[in-house]
């Protein structure tokens, strides 16, 4: 029996309500298919302490991130900065984010979404711990406010990448990873991936399922249900493959081997840590 390369999904949203009635399934189901570590999003001052109990009842196989979303940037007072903090100072919590700009949505004002971003830039640069980026529709302030921190910012990746070849560039250029999602699996919408996915460097490349969104449109036979779940992040991997041109194999470790590095985490089985700095 082929044992499945080993994955790791840099980004599930394993909080989110629909995992309430089957999460413990879905970790089994992710560890039956292969995967070897999750790390486990964090997007608002309540979601991010869950997170952070979640990972820690397995922190082999879980870690999180401690972050306030731009959706949720109005939501980021006095008393919000200390509590992330403290929440990063654990061993398993190992990147300040979900964080960013999101001006598509706006469902926080825009100066707020900027006051949000800037503190969480500043608690990555205290920390020492790596950035978990958002952006969408606010690329050019984005890009401001990252290059104004300097060599100060350290580690960052670009959560669930859908942009242009250019922006992946300039992203590139910045000294940013770049996490894939299904989107390249959207035969509608993200086509132009297949394109960016080329150029992007090996040890700069990460997959992520973003669940419970983005379920890979090309899976067959079609799930039941529209949710996603890290068990489907072998499609992302069968069509980063495809885009560049490699095994699949060979995109399985390489990522692996990269997010290990980002995040500092060590691998099950791998025979010590495969950790980075930070």
């Amino acid at each position: 029996m082929t044992v499945p390369a080993p994955l790791v999904d840099i980004g599930i949203n394993l909080t989110h309500h629909s995992f309430e009635a089957d999460r413990n399934a879905v970790i089994a189901r992710a560890k039956a298919a292969g995967l070897v570590h999750l790390v486990v999003t964090g997007s608002s001052l309540a979601s991010s302490p869950a997170a952070a109990e979640l990972a820690a009842t397995d922190p082999a196989f879980l870690s999180s991130t401690a972050g306030v979303h731009p959706h949720h940037a109005s939501e980021l007072g006095d008393d919000g900065i200390p509590l992330l903090a403290a929440l990063l100072a654990t061993p398993s919590v190992v990147a300040v984010g979900e964080c960013g700009l999101d001006y598509y949505r706006d469902l926080s004002p825009r100066a707020a979404q900027r006051r949000a971003f800037e503190l969480q830039l500043e608690l990555a640069v205290r920390t020492g711990k790596p950035l978990f980026l958002h952006q969408r529709d606010a690329h050019a302030d984005f890009v401001a406010m990252l290059r104004a921190l300097g060599p100060a910012r350290g580690r960052a990746v670009a959560h669930c990448f859908t942009g242009t070849r250019a922006e992946a560039e300039q992203y590139l250029a910045l000294g940013l990873h770049i996490g894939i999602t299904g989107w390249i699996c959207d035969e509608r919408r993200g086509r132009h991936l297949v394109e960016v996915v080329r150029e992007i460097p090996a040890g700069r490349l990460m997959l992520e399922t973003d669940g419970p969104y983005l379920l890979p449109r090309s899976l067959q036979p079609k799930p039941a249900s529209r949710r996603n779940e890290p068990v489907y992040l072998r499609e992302v991997c069968r069509a980063v493959a495809a885009a560049r041109g490699e095994a699949e194999e060979t995109i399985a470790a390489s990522t692996t081997a990269t997010a290990a590095q980002f995040f500092g985490f060590a691998l099950e089985g791998a025979g010590g840590s495969a950790a980075g700095s930070g």
